[in-house]
């Protein structure tokens, strides 16, 4: 959690920093017996004490805390320009903390385009497990959250840019809507990164990240991540982080560190490769339709400039030919790797109604056939595009 000791070291105010500065020096001291630059992994589980309730340096186990997830909760608080951030052992265990702000009885709006993985987590376990109802809601339209409010609703959960089909909210205007109402506006921004949006400031009362994602940057580390202006909310989730116990380890709090000094040039090459797909993909033959807010004539591209500074690295696209074809060219391409997961340096594809979002079959939330989803790496643009091309030549 980043309160009154954020752990700076020679950067007393970041707030007076850049983002680049502030990826690499906030919540990040040099060591202080070497002199050493980079923040060491602090491995014990437990910490001595001069006496007994009085640990040296205010740490005494590492599941209630630890110094190398304090500097990484530090430094993503900063970004997020957040005056608490919490650190989870993966996306859906942050979620999850987030979640359990519900109770028997009480409702969750979600958008109509949703991550598979967390509908499964709202319906299936705190739904039919906990009691608390759910329903998905056009957020393209915040009118709407106003007529399906009911007293029982407590929270609205919504992702912006959608993970698969890139929907794009407006955050601030969902967000006044929702306190009118008083409830909660969640946002993931796993997918924009704090890098090209920051929901706290358009009026989110959280933010959760699936930090395994473009935080961690290189496929290797699996972490969730809250941040949150929201005193109450945050003094829920330093008992939850501590009670539940689904924390992440110091070594990945280190690769997530160490993701994080490079996510601002990573980002710009993302954005920049996507934008050079985006423009092969809306001239091939086989491919019926783009989704990418970047493009004009998105239906969320107005609101996508406005709340955010760049369109991001995700592309989807649909097959004229359906599932058959984009089942070809899933498996045609040789850069672009078939797998799930995202937001890495090396390029994935996948398709979705078979592997990210089967959760989601039969539901509103149901994705087309015939979708592709792609990660965009930071490899070479040409190398990219020639593999696409050549995967959907084949797609007939």
């Amino acid at each position: 959690m980043m309160g009154g000791d954020p752990l700076l070291s020679g950067f007393e105010d970041p707030e007076e920093y850049g983002f680049e500065t502030r990826a690499i020096r906030a919540g990040q001291p040099h060591d202080q017996r070497t002199g050493g630059v980079v923040t060491p992994i602090a491995m014990s589980t437990t910490f001595a004490q001069e006496a007994p309730g009085s640990p040296k340096h205010g740490y005494e186990y590492s599941r209630t805390g630890n110094p190398t997830r304090h500097a990484y909760e530090a430094c993503v608080a900063s970004l997020e320009r957040a005056k608490y951030g919490f650190a989870f052992a993966s996306g859906l265990a942050a979620e999850d903390a987030l979640l359990r702000q519900l109770t028997p009885g009480s409702q969750i709006l979600i958008g109509n385009d949703a991550y598979g993985g967390t509908f499964r987590l709202i319906d299936q376990i705190h739904g039919k497990k906990s009691g608390v109802g759910n329903a998905a809601v056009d957020l393209t339209d915040p009118g709407q959250i106003r007529e399906v409010w009911n007293p029982d609703c407590r929270m609205v959960w919504l992702e912006t840019p959608t993970n698969p089909m890139l929907s794009v909210f407006d955050i601030q205007a969902i967000s006044e809507v929702v306190h009118e109402l008083g409830g909660l506006v969640i946002v993931d921004n796993t997918f924009a990164t704090p890098y090209l949006q920051q929901p706290l400031i358009l009026g989110a009362d959280a933010v959760v990240h699936s930090a395994t994602k473009y935080i961690g940057g290189h496929s290797d580390v699996v972490g969730g991540f809250i941040a949150t202006n929201h005193d109450t909310l945050a003094e829920d989730l330093v008992f939850l982080q501590n009670a539940v116990g689904a924390i992440p380890s110091p070594f990945d709090c280190y690769l997530a560190l160490r993701g994080l000094k490079t996510l601002a040039v990573r980002m710009d090459r993302h954005c920049e490769n996507a934008k050079s797909i985006v423009s092969v993909l809306r001239e091939h033959v086989s491919v019926s339709e783009v989704l990418y807010p970047g493009l004009e004539e998105h239906p969320g591209h107005e609101i996508a400039a406005r709340q955010m500074s760049d369109f991001g690295g995700m592309v989807s696209f649909r097959l004229t030919g359906g599932q058959a074809a984009a089942e070809r060219v899933v498996t045609s391409t040789k850069v672009f790797t078939l797998a799930e997961s995202l937001g890495a340096v090396e390029s994935l594809i996948e398709h979705p109604g078979v592997m990210t979002h089967l959760s989601v079959a039969g539901s509103a939330l149901e994705v087309p056939d015939d979708l592709v989803r792609i990660s965009v790496g930071i490899e070479s643009t040409d190398d990219l595009v020639e593999d696409l091309v050549q995967a959907l030549d084949q797609a007939g």
